[in-house]
């Protein structure tokens, strides 16, 4: 159960940092490049956001849950 949750969370932060590429390619496209059916790229940026949000919520749970555990000394 537990390395299923890995999995998904690094899936999640693979497709996040997806959606900041495609938002980047968004950014440096020329005006004239782009044609009416591609999305803008707050599109990108804003899934980016939610499912950095979604990650934050999953670890916070798993950690008061007991699936994760975090390093209790750092150094």
């Amino acid at each position: 159960m537990v390395l299923v949750f890995k999995i998904a969370l690094v899936f999640m932060l693979l497709f996040i940092f997806f959606n900041l590429a495609r938002a980047l390619v968004q950014m440096v496209r020329e005006p004239s490049e782009a044609d009416e059916n591609t999305q803008p790229m707050s599109h990108y940026l804003g899934k980016r956001v939610l499912f950095s949000a979604i990650v934050v919520l999953l670890l916070i749970i798993a950690l008061t849950s007991g699936w994760l555990e975090p390093n209790p000394r750092p150094y």
